[in-house]
Formats: C-alpha cells, structure tokens, sequence
C-alpha cells in the first residue's frame, strides 16, 4: 500500500461477463476529517489504478480529502483469472462509484465531493454523473438506493476518451457494426494487442525513460490487450456521450496541445499525447453539459499530469487557477449551465 494511505476494498458480487466475483477499492489518504468541506474521487483510466501521490499531495494542500478509487477489474482489484479492465457495460462502474460516494459521506457528513477521470475513466464518470443527475431529476432512487447527486460539486476530466482515435473509417457506422459482430460471437476476442516497444508507457516509468514509479503488473508499459467486449461498451459510451450530457456540475477538461504518433522511440514521444486524438477532445467536449472550460497544455502528454516538468507544471497551475474559483464560497448545489470556452 502507498505510504499515507488506507484502502477499503468492496464486495460487488458476481461478474455479469462470468469472470468471478468482483470488488472495487477505495483508497484514501490520510485519515478522514468529519470537517471536511472538500473531498475529490479519483478514477483512472485503461491499463492505470491509482498510483500518483503527486497529484494525490497537490490536492491534499489545497484542502481536499484525497480519494481514489480502483474500478473493479483494475490495479488492486483484480484478481485472479480475470480480464484486466474488462467490462461489456459500462454501466456497471456506477453501483462501486456510489458506495465511494457513499463512504466520503459517512467520514465527512458535510463535504462537497468533485470528480475527477482520466481517460477511459474521463468517460466513466461523465456517463454515471449524468445517469445520477438525471436519476435524481425523475425523483428515482441510486442505483445503490442512496442519494448522491446533491453531494457533487464539480468535475474535473483529464484527458477524457471522448472518441475513438485513428483512421476516420474506424469510426463509422461499418466499423461499429463490425466491433459489434465480434463482440457477440466472442467477447473476448483481442482488437489490439500491447505495444511490445512500451511507446507511451516507456515515457512513464522511471525503470525506462520516465520518472514516476507504479506496479508494472497493474500498469505495464505496453498496456493490455483491448477486447472486443470492452471496445464495444467504450463505443455505447462515446454514442451516448455524443447526443449529449449533463454531468450537472461545472467542469475542467485538461488535454494536451497536440497528437503525436506513438513511436518506438519514446523520447520522440515525450511532448504531445501519444495515445488519444486531442481534436476530438476539442471537438466533443461541448457534449459534457453544464459550464465547462477547456484548456490545452502545451507539450502535455496523454496524461497532463505525468508531462514532463515544464508541461506538467502549466498543468497544475492551469488546475490552481479553476479550483481558485471552485473553492470560493458558493453554494453546494450545481451550477446552471452557461456554456463553453475553451482557453485555446
């Protein structure tokens, strides 16, 4: 476990794709502060888990209580003959997200809680915060029979995987159709196997050429394999994204300036993000709902928090700037929407 921090592991219940038992974890730095007025949940992306005590430390200081979550699945949650990351719904990530909702509530009755997702996990939480803002709307019950919508306060996407990336062929209706058909006849079957010269991931290790030290076998430089299954509810994910949301919080959306092409050699990879297609970021981040600001970091890899220095000092002052705002004294209840800019 990461020095500073405590983990509570919950039980899910049977796999509906029939691999076992689930469990996600939650992991929390520090101990809780039943004063607290500010907490922040954290969920990663694909082929992560919550490992980054930078980022972990820079909210503490600015009065967040600091927790993370492991989907299930994922970093501490796997467990034996699972598929790493694996899911067919995306869906399913909501009933763990709001038993984290939950425990933040029960260790700080009155704190204001904000989200934050990188990637794969960028989408997550923006598809469960409008599924939980529209639940509460309808006056319908949580998925988990709690209530939650009310305790969110803001939301804060790091890189969000808001389409998919690579040739525009791979995004029409053929393709999706045919993601589709491989799924139904075998869900598991491999799209994309891992890159065995490390690319992105050879930028962030400190055993190859980055600085940041994680578990390997929870996060391997070469990532995992992406299935069919998976890809399919990424997909859903993305349609439904692309009709609109809304997270019914205010919102920062950090991306890199620009694409680079993911290169066996990482130092050619080192300054842009090398894993998604930040246009599309830019061109879908309208589709998050309520009042978002987009801000683009110069030299900023996928992860705007894992840059290097330079770009990855840009990107916390960037961060600093919008909780300036965030942390004023204002309501706890979301924000109406009043559109979109992007700082860019």
């Amino acid at each position: 476990m990461l020095p500073g921090y405590r983990q509570r592991t919950y039980a899910l219940g049977p796999d509906p794709d029939g691999e076992g038992d689930l469990v996600a974890t939650l992991v929390r730095r520090g101990e809780p502060d039943p004063a607290a007025r500010h907490a922040v949940l954290l969920v990663h992306g694909y082929t992560d888990y919550f490992f980054h005590t930078e980022l972990g430390d820079h909210l503490a200081a600015r009065g967040f209580t600091v927790y993370a979550l492991d989907l299930h699945k994922c970093g501490r949650s796997h467990r034996d003959g699972q598929t790493p990351h694996f899911t067919t719904d995306l869906s399913r990530y909501d009933v763990e997200l709001e038993l984290a909702l939950d425990e933040i509530a029960a260790e700080s009755p009155h704190t204001r809680v904000m989200v934050y997702g990188h990637s794969a996990g960028g989408l997550v939480v923006s598809l469960w915060l409008d599924r939980l803002r529209a639940r509460a709307g309808a006056g319908a019950d949580r998925v988990d029979g709690g209530a939650g919508a009310d305790r969110v306060g803001g939301l804060v996407l790091n890189a969000p995987w808001l389409d998919l990336q690579g040739h525009a062929i791979l995004r029409t209706p053929a393709a999706s159709a045919a993601i589709m058909a491989i799924r139904r006849l075998r869900k598991n079957a491999v799209i994309r196997r891992p890159n065995p010269g490390g690319g992105y991931g050879a930028t962030l290790h400190r055993d190859f050429f980055g600085e940041f030290d994680y578990d390997l076998r929870w996060k391997p430089v070469g990532g995992f394999p992406v299935t069919s299954g998976w890809l399919h509810a990424i997909r859903r994910g993305q349609a439904r994204l692309h009709r609109g949301l809304d997270v019914g919080v205010p919102n920062l959306i950090l991306r890199s300036d620009h694409s680079v092409r993911e290169a066996v050699d990482p130092e050619a990879i080192q300054r842009g993000d090398a894993v998604l297609d930040v246009a599309q970021i830019a061109r879908w981040a309208g589709c998050i709902g309520n009042r978002s600001t987009v801000v683009p970091i110069v030299d900023a890899k996928h992860d705007v928090f894992l840059s290097l220095p330079g770009p990855r000092r840009v990107a916390y002052a960037e961060l600093d700037a919008w909780l300036d705002w965030y942390l004023a004294d204002r309501p706890t209840t979301a924000t109406s929407s009043d559109g979109s800019t992007d700082h860019g």
